[in-house]
């Protein structure tokens, strides 16, 4: 069965920076598809973020890039598999420079922190119990 991939592209201010903490965070950078402008950032076989220079980027819109640090553009939520590795990504992101978020989410059956990067994109990590999510 096919699996559909989501490829986030992401405007930032240092390519190289940016390589290194993601790196720090654990994730691999597929060189075949990275240069001086961009970084392929392997989150997962089937998520992968496109770290690109804002002139890069503007190859591949017309409307004004946002500037992450002040307005949200987007929320990216990655999944996880225990409360405890929740943590251990955020720790790792704030460890790299980046700034965790003091919003935690506990319901219990579900976790959540949140972490801005280097440029300020924010990501949230969550972890669902699975046995609550069947029911």
């Amino acid at each position: 069965m096919y699996q559909q991939m989501i490829f986030v592209n992401l405007a930032t201010n240092d390519v190289d920076a940016s390589k290194k903490f993601f790196t720090e965070l654990g994730y691999t950078i597929n060189p075949q598809f990275s240069g001086d402008d961009c970084a392929c950032v392997v989150i997962s076989d089937t998520i992968v973020t496109m770290l690109l220079s804002k002139e890069r980027y503007a190859d591949f819109t017309k409307k004004e890039i946002a500037d992450s640090t002040r307005t949200s553009e987007v929320l990216i939520c990655l999944s996880a598999e225990s409360r405890e590795k929740v943590d251990e990504l955020v720790e790792k992101a704030v460890a790299a420079g980046g700034r965790a978020n003091d919003d935690v989410q506990d319901h219990g059956y579900m976790y959540g922190r949140s972490f801005d990067d280097l440029d300020g994109h924010s990501w949230e990590v969550v972890w669902m119990d699975p046995a609550a999510v069947q029911s």
